[in-house]
């Protein structure tokens, strides 16, 4: 049985960092892609960043709104996925969701492309 574990929420204030956490048990990070969604109180889910594997190599891929602060990556020795967050905003703040496809290696933010979630972790920000 699949089971992701995504951790590593908190409250902290704007321009702190925090480095979110992904596991997974029953599943390998190294063949399968694996992204990140939020979802902020009363909107639906969006994507945040994935890492996944091409012919090319590794890929990675952000939302603009978190370009250049947040940065995905794998640790292949461990089985996790880090999302290290710097310079977070109040609008950071959501609950945060890792997620794994369970047939391609290739990078998406499309939600309904995604087999495998964890069960989120809070990210609160305050200005």
């Amino acid at each position: 049985q699949v089971r992701f574990l995504d951790s590593g929420g908190g409250s902290v204030q704007a321009g702190d960092s925090l480095r979110l956490s992904c596991a997974a048990s029953g599943w390998n990070f190294r063949y399968y892609a694996v992204g990140w969604f939020r979802q902020a109180p009363g909107k639906g889910r969006e994507f945040v960043a994935a890492t996944g594997w091409s012919s090319s190599g590794d890929t990675t891929m952000y939302a603009d709104s978190v370009k250049g602060r947040f940065t995905i990556s794998r640790d292949l020795a461990k089985n996790t996925v880090e999302l290290q967050m710097n310079s977070l905003a109040p609008e950071d703040t959501a609950a945060y969701y890792c997620a794994g496809r369970s047939t391609s290696g290739e990078v998406s933010n499309i939600e309904s492309k995604y087999t495998y979630w964890g069960l989120g972790t809070q990210v609160s920000v305050s200005s």
